[in-house]
């Protein structure tokens, strides 16, 4: 059987921490990379993302957006990319956000974790606002194949406080209690994430991340780099919890270019380091 998704991420941030390196190939870093807005040139730029994180980090994350708005030429070039990064030894989150009931969902998670998924990814962001049973009482198959989803709780947009605030911990604390139960023998860390920005002021939220069991919740953290928070900050944003984020950098490390992103790779991880001793 494969190792739970959990007991992957887990191997992960210990050989190579907890830095996760999104590939964002928004129309703007083409032009900057000297690159044209073509699914050729998403290729050139993922594939160069790739490289520089293979050996200096565990895990990237692809924004599906940035592929699906060139339709069919851009979701063939995801393709490749992501098993691209599978073979390179990477762990890939699917940042898709999907969320839908029924048949649907069963479709979304066919394409993305299912054994003849078009698509490689070994755990995938989702939506839990059309209620969180809608992919969570389907997902007992796809954690036996040592596949996870990563649910939205506490998102780093100023808009999302509008839905988010009054859900969030309830949130929380559901998917901390499914962990316990769906987590693999001996794991540390579940099969079910929750994306929580590190930008947020977590009290006002009223987020308790300690309120856990042995089992922790994997915490998918945007906001790093270049939306304002320091990687040097983890300990004091996100506290006992700290050890469980992946922590995600997308523009601060794009923006240095293809000759640059190996180097600001290796800055950004040394930053989160000190941020964790």
């Amino acid at each position: 059987m494969p190792k739970s998704f959990g007991a992957r991420l887990a191997a992960a941030f210990e050989t190579q921490g907890q830095l996760c390196v999104g590939i964002d190939p928004h129309a703007e870093l083409l032009e900057a990379w000297g690159l044209d807005d073509s699914a050729e040139s998403l290729l050139t730029f993922g594939r160069r993302v790739i490289e520089a994180s293979t050996g200096r980090v565990g895990i990237v994350k692809p924004q599906v957006a940035f592929f699906e708005r060139l339709g069919a030429a851009g979701f063939a070039t995801l393709e490749i990319l992501t098993r691209e990064a599978r073979d390179a030894g990477l762990l890939v989150i699917a940042d898709a956000k999907r969320g839908d009931i029924g048949s649907t969902m069963d479709a979304y998670l066919d394409a993305w974790l299912g054994k003849n998924a078009p698509f490689y990814a070994d755990s995938l962001t989702v939506s839990p606002y059309l209620g969180s049973g809608v992919y969570l009482e389907k997902m007992g198959e796809y954690f036996e194949r040592g596949k996870g989803v990563i649910s939205l709780v506490a998102t780093s947009n100023p808009e999302g406080e509008s839905v988010q605030l009054s859900v969030a911990q309830g949130q929380f604390s559901a998917l901390s209690r499914i962990n316990q139960i769906a987590a693999g023998p001996g794991d540390t860390l579940g099969p079910v994430g929750a994306v929580i920005g590190a930008t947020l002021n977590l009290t006002r939220f009223g987020l308790n991340l300690d309120d856990q069991g042995a089992v922790r919740t994997p915490i998918l953290a945007p906001g790093f780099g270049a939306q304002g928070a320091e990687l040097t900050d983890i300990r004091r944003l996100f506290g006992n919890a700290s050890d469980s984020v992946i922590a995600t950098v997308s523009r601060s490390v794009l923006e240095a270019g293809a000759n640059g992103i190996a180097r600001a790779i290796d800055n950004h991880k040394l930053q989160l380091e000190k941020g964790l001793a």
